[in-house]
């Protein structure tokens, strides 16, 4: 099966701020919607492993 490109809409929201809220896109291509949802999944991990280490992750994976 020939890959395509998939977009995966995630939900946010500042814990410091409950009016903050918004959604995050993750795009690429993947053989499937299971597999762009791994994806995405795989790089929320990331920023938030990222982030939690203290690292800055605006426009990390650009």
């Amino acid at each position: 099966m020939p890959s395509s490109f998939y977009e995966v809409d995630v939900p946010t929201h500042d814990s410091t701020n409950p009016a903050l809220k918004g959604v995050h896109v993750f795009t690429g291509v993947a053989d499937s919607p299971a597999a762009a949802l791994r994806r995405a999944h795989e790089v929320y991990d990331a920023a938030l492993a990222a982030h939690t280490a203290g690292h800055d992750m605006i426009n990390s994976f650009c």
